[in-house]
């Protein structure tokens, strides 16, 4: 998919005891390899739509298992879409990707296993080509150190995504400027074949609009990187 994602470059690191302090990206993995080195931690890194949050969660995820084989792995929050089916019975199909077309219990209740786990958890991916999830997509081995979850909403203080906060053991947003977001979602969707007007209707209708709510309706994260 064309993009002009590029990985975090590095800032300054702040007072390590204020919130939301920029970090840069091998400081980060640095800090999550030393606080899964007792048990597995849950990693919430959110952003809003075209921030680069799969991107980042796969370069971090590089960087741990690099050092670490098999320590990391990435699960998408997107896997719990509802189905364009449901979307169309409760009337939310155009505003699909807003935070209440998401199964948000269904998250909830896997976040808890993957907390928790003995054994390994399949999880749901979203395909985008397809616009559907597919179930057991992914698989989150025992051996697992640190799980990466990305998503938009998952730091969100509405109910009931406010439940998930107190799952995640660190918590990281991705900061992009909305012009930046809006060429990565134009990009995005041009990718996909739609059409001009589509694609505006999309992009400053929805998704732009998503991400605000985003930067303005979530709790402040532990750790912030400008992409």
């Amino acid at each position: 998919m064309p993009s002009d994602i590029e990985c975090p470059q590095a800032h300054e690191v702040a007072d390590p005891e204020v919130g939301e302090r920029p970090i840069a990206l091998s400081e980060l993995a640095a800090i999550l390899a030393r606080r899964a080195l007792d048990a597995r931690i849950l990693v919430a890194l959110v952003g809003a739509p075209g921030a680069g949050k799969s991107t980042l969660a796969e370069a971090l995820a590089h960087q741990l298992n690099a050092a670490q084989p098999g320590a990391a792995c990435v699960v998408p929050m997107d896997g719990f879409h509802y189905d364009d089916a449901v979307l169309d019975a409760r009337g939310l199909r155009a505003v699909k990707g807003a935070p209440e077309t998401f199964d948000v219990a269904g998250l909830r209740h896997l976040l808890q296993r993957l907390g928790g786990a003995q054994e390994q958890v399949a999880v749901p991916v979203f395909d985008r080509d397809l616009e559907l999830s597919r179930a057991g997509a992914r698989i989150v081995g025992t051996a697992v150190r640190c799980v990466i979850v990305e998503g938009n909403y998952l730091l969100l203080r509405l109910p009931p995504w406010s439940d998930l906060r107190a799952l995640f053991d660190v918590s990281v947003r991705i900061e992009v400027p909305v012009e930046a977001l809006r060429r990565r979602l134009e990009a995005r969707w041009r990718h996909y074949g739609l059409t001009p007007e589509r694609i505006r209707e999309k992009v400053e209708g929805n998704d732009l609009p998503n991400g605000a709510r985003v930067r303005a309706e979530s709790a402040p994260a532990d750790f912030v990187v400008e992409s």
